[in-house]
């Protein structure tokens, strides 16, 4: 058993409003958001992490291609314009090597190498888990609830009372991946992967949470997310 890594990028991110696909929106370090996530994976799991790496594109495919190292694998979601993030994620976990167990990240989020780092623990143990950040519960945002036993109960952005936002970096164990994807499978078009994260948990997997706790983790939706990005980036 091994581990791979998938990054939604399929979609069309018109909320920031930028002239490219928002993956590939510039950092003020001078990186894209999709570079800075490929330089975290490789510097938490090693230089051979690009080869286990698949983006899923969609919008403007062909610019996120042309824009990632030749040992990054691509994978097509053709219908991205009437499908949410549980579809391009099913079609990764479909193609991903079945031995492995998967991190995914959303293609807009901005974090800190050493939340990989620190998750490596449960990725050993074959845990199944979902970072969160309790300290933060914006109303656009994702969020999080846990059960009675410290496991992922709810996560969507209507979970009533919630304990935090869920930030977009996640992994499912190579147990868990069959239940998951046929949840993805399962789960309407328009749904967002969480909405199969809630699914699955029903048919018996359990979504730990792991805390940013000292570490950034910024999703960039609008303006003021590539504002506060970039701002805890430059404090790192």
């Amino acid at each position: 058993m091994g581990t791979s890594f998938v990054i939604l990028a399929a979609g069309r991110g018109t909320r920031l409003g930028g002239a490219v696909p928002k993956p590939l929106t510039v950092l003020e370090d001078g990186r894209t958001i999709l570079q800075q996530q490929l330089a975290n994976l490789t510097d938490a799991f090693g230089r051979a992490a690009l080869a286990k790496t698949f983006v899923v594109v969609g919008h403007r495919a062909s610019m996120i291609r042309s824009s990632l190292p030749e040992a990054v694998h691509t994978v097509l979601n053709s219908d991205y314009f009437v499908t949410n993030t549980s579809k391009s994620l099913a079609r990764a976990l479909e193609v991903v090597p079945k031995e492995d167990g998967v991190v995914w990240l959303n293609g807009d989020v901005v974090f800190d190498a050493e939340i990989l780092k620190r998750a490596q623990r449960l990725i050993d143990s074959e845990q199944s888990f979902a970072v969160v950040d309790s300290q933060s519960t914006g109303e656009e945002e994702v969020k999080y609830r846990l059960n009675g036993e410290g496991f992922i109960e709810e996560i969507s952005k209507t979970v009533s009372s919630p304990q935090g936002e869920a930030v977009g970096i996640n992994y499912v164990s190579v147990r868990d991946r069959p239940i998951f994807l046929r949840a993805l499978q399962g789960v309407a078009p328009e749904d967002y992967f969480e909405a199969a994260m809630e699914r699955s948990s029903l048919s018996g997997v359990g979504w730990r949470s792991l805390s940013v706790g000292n570490s950034y983790a910024v999703e960039v939706d609008f303006p003021e997310d590539l504002l506060r990005a970039n701002e805890v980036q430059s404090q790192s």
